[in-house]
């Protein structure tokens, strides 16, 4: 006879296995968000914390790169009142030699000689003048040979007029202005 087994034993331990497997699933699947949820958290607290330092940097940047302007200003401030400062002491420094330029010409110029004009170009001076003879330009020359603020005479132009029974020597004399700096920073 064949056995029949009438309790629904196998039925009910399948159902209870399929019911084991809906908790098992159901329970990963929540295991599994919860730990995506948990690393998308940690992940998003990585990130806000790194663009809050990033803003920081370009607030920084930002201050720095005021200060950087800020300094570019103030050099070229520096640089602007650096050459006022040498002008000044050049002015300053070269203020003398005018007074010393024309004392010596007042002591070069000899008798009979007339200056008509002086110009000056940097260290270089130019005389124009009458003389009563060339001999007379001669000895001007000498004398600016001879000084103490002038020096290297060079005649440019010489040419002789004569106005009735009177006879004048017109003239351009060009010498060089001794620098006062370099003679005093020659001197110990």
């Amino acid at each position: 006879m064949p056995r029949i087994n009438l309790l629904p034993w196998r039925e009910e331990l399948r159902k209870e296995r399929q019911r084991n497997f809906g908790i098992a699933a159901v329970s990963a699947v929540l295991l599994g968000g919860l730990v995506i949820w948990i690393a998308h958290a940690i992940l998003q607290g990585q990130i806000n914390h790194q663009q809050a330092r990033n803003r920081l940097l370009e607030q920084e940047i930002v201050v720095l790169d005021e200060q950087i302007a800020e300094i570019k200003n103030l050099r070229q401030k520096k640089d602007r009142l650096l050459a006022r400062m040498t002008a000044i002491e050049e002015l300053q420094r070269t203020r003398p030699e005018v007074v010393h330029l024309f004392d010596e010409m007042v002591k070069t110029v000899p008798e009979g000689v007339y200056l008509v004009s002086i110009k000056q170009a940097g260290r270089t001076v130019e005389v124009n003048g009458t003389a009563e003879s060339s001999t007379r330009v001669s000895a001007f020359m000498r004398n600016i040979e001879n000084s103490e603020w002038l020096t290297r005479p060079g005649l440019e132009v010489v040419q002789t007029v004569e106005e009735g029974r009177t006879r004048r020597s017109d003239f351009v004399v060009s010498a060089q202005q001794v620098n006062s700096a370099a003679e005093e920073e020659a001197t110990p």
